[in-house]
C-alpha cells in the first residue's frame, strides 16, 4: 500500500499517531506544502503569516526532516496552493490512502473536503493530533459543544485524556516524488529578532525540560498575567500551535510534575489553560465560518468599524494609550504577547477605538509567532462580546491595569 501523509501542524515524531497511522504501509511519503498565499496581503490587509512565524516554521521543518534522516526518509517540502498542489501529487503517483491531522480552520476543512470529491479513489484518514481529545472522547458531540468555556470545563474535566505515544521506532520505505524541493533559508532569510523562540521538536523538548526542571510550575497562576519576562508563563504556546509539541505529552509533562515534585493550584491551572486551548478548537469545529463573522454568534450587530489611520496606529504602537503601545512594539519586535498583553490591546481596539475587532485578529494572525486560527480569533470573539461566553465583552480599564501590572513602568520604559 502506497500513502501520503499531508503534514500541516504536526511537526514532530513523538506522539504522532497520524505518522503511526500513515506508516502502516509498504511505501511512504511525507509531504509539507508552503502555501504562497501566506505571504500575500489578505482580506484585512495583512499577511497570514509574518516574519516570526515563519522563521519558526522553517525551523521547525529543518530540524523535522534532521529526525526523519535518522529513519531513512525526508520531508518533501514543496511551494503551491495546499489543494492544487496535493491533487497533483496524487495524480503524480497511485496512493491508495492519505493521512492528514485533523484541520480547525473552515478554508482548510474546506481544502480537505475538495480533494475527497475529486479523488474518490483515495481513502482519507483525519487523525487527531492537535488536541487532548479525539472525535470519540470528546465529553460531548462536536454539534453540542456549549457556547461557553465553563460549562465544557466542567465535563471535560471528568474525562480521562489519551495517553502520549512513543516516535516510531522504523518508517516504511520512503517513496519519491518528482518536483522541486522548496529552499528553507531559516537561519538567512531575516534579521536577527528579540524572539527566544526557536522553532523544532528538538527545542521544544528542551524547552519542556528546562520548564519542568524547576520550581516555575509551582508558580504559574501567581505570575501567569505578568506583561514581561520569559518564565513568568510557561511560553508552550509556539511549540504547541506548530505541532512540535503535543497537547498530550504536555499534559502528561504536567502530571509527571504533580506526582515526583508537587501539586497545588498552579500545577492545576497549566491544564485548565490546555482546557481553555482544546475548548476552542472544538468550538471553531462547530462554528465554522462563524468565527470570522464580525457579529460572531452575537444576536447584536457588532458596532465597531474599520478605521485604517486608527488601526495603523495600534499596530505600531502609536495610540494615546503607552501601555497598549508597549504591547504593541513587543508583539511586532519579538512576535510574541503575554495573554494580559493581548487581552489590553484587544480591548483598546475595540472600546477605546471602536475598531472592528476582525483587523485585529487579522494583525496578531500576521504577528504571533504562536498564532493558532481556533484560539486567536475565538479570544478576539470573547474581548468584542461577540463569541465564546459572550457577556458583552471584555473592557479593561488601561489605567488600572497599568497601575497593576507596570507600576514602576519598567515595562513601557523597555519597549517605549
Amino acid at each position: 500500500m502506497k500513502s501520503l501523509y499531508w503534514m500541516t501542524h504536526d511537526l514532530r515524531l513523538d506522539d504522532n499517531p497520524a505518522l503511526l497511522q500513515a506508516a502502516q504501509s509498504e511505501e511512504l511519503l511525507l509531504v509539507y506544502v508552503v502555501d504562497p498565499a501566506w505571504f500575500r496581503v489578505n482580506r484585512f490587509g495583512q499577511l497570514s503569516m509574518g516574519n516570526h512565524r515563519w522563521l519558526f516554521v522553517q525551523q521547525a521543518l529543518i530540524d523535522l526532516d534532521s529526525a526523519l534522516r535518522d529513519l531513512g526518509h525526508r520531508l518533501c517540502i514543496v511551494e503551491g496552493d495546499p489543494g492544487e498542489t496535493i491533487a497533483q501529487i496524487l495524480h503524480q503517483i497511485p496512493f491508495q490512502r492519505l493521512v492528514t491531522s485533523q484541520q480547525f480552520g473552515s478554508d482548510e476543512l474546506d481544502r480537505i473536503e475538495r480533494l475527497k470529491r475529486v479523488h474518490p479513489q483515495v481513502r482519507f484518514e483525519i487523525v487527531d493530533t492537535y488536541t487532548l481529545f479525539d472525535r470519540q472522547s470528546l465529553p460531548m458531540p462536536v454539534a453540542e459543544i456549549p457556547e461557553t468555556y465553563s460549562r465544557f470545563r466542567r465535563k471535560a474535566e471528568k474525562i480521562s485524556i489519551i495517553a502520549p505515544i512513543p516516535p516510531p521506532a522504523t518508517l516504511p520505505t520512503m517513496l519519491q516524488l518528482k518536483v522541486d524541493r522548496f529552499p528553507l533559508r531559516a537561519e538567512l532569510e531575516f534579521e536577527v529578532c528579540e524572539s527566544q523562540f526557536h522553532g523544532g521538536e528538538a527545542a521544544a523538548q528542551r524547552h519542556v525540560k528546562h520548564y519542568f526542571g524547576e520550581d516555575l510550575p509551582l508558580d504559574y497562576k501567581q505570575v501567569r498575567n505578568a506583561l514581561d519576562g520569559w518564565e513568568n508563563s510557561s511560553k508552550m504556546s509556539a511549540w504547541l500551535n506548530t505541532g512540535c509539541l503535543s497537547t498530550r505529552r504536555m499534559l502528561n509533562k504536567i502530571h509527571d510534575y504533580e506526582e515526583s515534585r508537587e501539586r497545588n493550584e498552579s500545577t492545576y491551572w497549566l491544564y485548565v489553560e490546555l482546557l481553555w486551548r482544546e475548548y476552542f478548537q472544538w468550538l471553531a469545529l462547530k462554528i465554522g465560518k462563524g468565527l470570522f463573522a464580525k457579529d460572531g454568534s452575537s444576536s447584536q450587530a457588532y458596532a465597531g468599524r474599520f478605521d485604517p489611520a486608527g488601526l495603523a496606529e495600534w499596530c505600531e504602537g502609536n495610540t494615546a494609550y503607552p501601555l497598549v503601545n508597549a504591547c504593541m512594539r513587543q508583539l511586532n519586535a519579538t512576535g510574541y504577547l503575554s495573554n494580559r498583553g493581548r487581552q489590553l490591546a484587544a480591548s483598546c481596539l475595540i472600546n477605546e477605538l471602536q475598531g472592528d475587532w476582525r483587523y485585529g485578529a487579522g494583525w496578531f494572525e500576521q504577528q504571533l509567532i504562536d498564532y493558532d486560527v481556533a484560539a486567536n480569533w475565538g479570544n478576539w470573539q470573547y474581548i468584542a462580546g461577540v463569541g465564546a461566553d459572550a457577556r458583552g465583552g471584555r473592557h479593561f480599564n488601561l489605567a488600572k491595569q497599568t497601575e497593576i501590572y507596570d507600576a514602576d513602568g519598567s515595562y513601557r520604559r523597555r519597549w517605549l
